[in-house]
This record gives C-alpha cells, sequence and structure tokens, in this order.
C-alpha cells in the first residue's frame, strides 16, 4: 500500500515524547532527510536540485524546534506553525491556524498538508500532542491521549491511526517509521527523521540505505 508521506509522534513505549517523518515518493525518489542542528529538512540529493523547478513542494523544512515543543510536517506548513508558536498560539490553534491558512498543495494530485506538535514533558497534566490534515474536502486537529502515538499520511489513512511506537532513541524511531512494525507494509520509501525526548529533544535522519 502506497501512503505517500507519514508522520508519527506522541509517546513511544517508553513514554518518552517523539516526533517521525517519512518521505515517501514514487515521482522524486532522489531526496534525503538532512539534520541542521535539531531541525531537519528535506532536500534533493546532490545533482537532483533541478528538481525543485519541477515540483515547488518537494523540498521543506519537516522538523522544527521551538523551545519545548516539537513539530513535524510534510511541507512549509512547518515553519508557519513554528513562528506561531514562538509568538505564544497554543497548540491547537497553531496547527488550525496553519492548515487552513496554507490549504492543500496545489499539485496535481490535490496533496493533502499533515501536521503535528508534541510537547517535551511526561508530566500527563502540562503533555500535549495534537496531529492535523488539511485536504480538499476537510480540515482536521485532534488531541491524542497521554501515553498514545499515532500516525497520519497523506493518502489512505487520513485519520489518525494509533501506534505502538516501539523504539526508544530518536536513531531506533528514524528506522522503525521507514520500515519496521506496521510501517513494513508502505510501499516506497525515501527517508526518515525522528526526535526523541530525553531530557532534550535528539533530531536524527537516516540514509534511504538503511
Amino acid at each position: 500500500m502506497y501512503l505517500g508521506r507519514i508522520l508519527s509522534l506522541g509517546m513511544n513505549v517508553d513514554g518518552k515524547p517523539f516526533v517521525a517523518y517519512r518521505l515517501s515518493s514514487r515521482h522524486f525518489p532522489n531526496r534525503e532527510a538532512k539534520v541542521f542542528g535539531q531541525e531537519a529538512a528535506i532536500v534533493p540529493k546532490e545533482g537532483f536540485e533541478k528538481d525543485i523547478f519541477e515540483n515547488p513542494y518537494i523540498t521543506y523544512n519537516c522538523i522544527r524546534i521551538v523551545d519545548d515543543l516539537a513539530i513535524v510536517s510534510n511541507g512549509s506548513q512547518t515553519d508557519v506553525i513554528a513562528d506561531k508558536l514562538a509568538l505564544g498560539m497554543n497548540i491547537r490553534d497553531s496547527l488550525a491556524y496553519s492548515l487552513l491558512t496554507m490549504d492543500y498543495e496545489k499539485d496535481d494530485y490535490h496533496t493533502p498538508r499533515i501536521a503535528g506538535v508534541v510537547k517535551n514533558t511526561t508530566d500527563e497534566d502540562k503533555y500535549e500532542a495534537y496531529v492535523g490534515i488539511v485536504t480538499d474536502s476537510k480540515i482536521r486537529v485532534e488531541k491524542l491521549e497521554y501515553g498514545k502515538a499515532a500516525y497520519i499520511s497523506v493518502y489512505e489513512h487520513q485519520e489518525p491511526h494509533m501506534v505502538e511506537y516501539d523504539a526508544s532513541t530518536s536513531k531506533e524511531a528514524a528506522q522503525y517509521i521507514f520500515n519496521q512494525g506496521v510501517f513494513a507494509d508502505f510501499e516506497h520509501p525515501v527517508s526518515s527523521v525522528a526526535s526523541v525526548y530525553d531530557g532534550k529533544w535528539d533530531t536524527v535522519a537516516l540514509s534511504p540505505k538503511l
């Protein structure tokens, strides 16, 4: 089954907050995730920079850290959400506002925008995790239950699906969404990146060969 881009977030099996992102692509596979400090971006591989002139949506920040919050998404809405959070907007509203404003991608497939935000605390009273999507027919932002994890994709699984995220470290989390557990059944993986909170957000990207 082809789900396209996938993100997962919430708490892993160790009770640690995390975000993870997988780039899956049939038409532009010559891309990779790169980490810049605690942030990560999807960029063309060396020699394929011209691809950005064929499709403006193929390069973007997919993970950003803002204070105690981790943002994950499949497009430029990552930066809009991060900016709203930095200005003090709450998580739910920053997701809803950004998804509504950016809308679905205006490509041939009307590709949905997906996004999520997780707060880096294990205090149940302060913990927050939200996931959202905007398509050409709906917008949805949903709060995740404390201790749970979910994933959502641009195709097929456009509703949050609960998942036992069996990965402890950021490297393991990136590997897990790439080709392990339920994610092993999803086609055309290209690259992945994840950040697990263990005293600090630690963002790690995997080579597509892994």
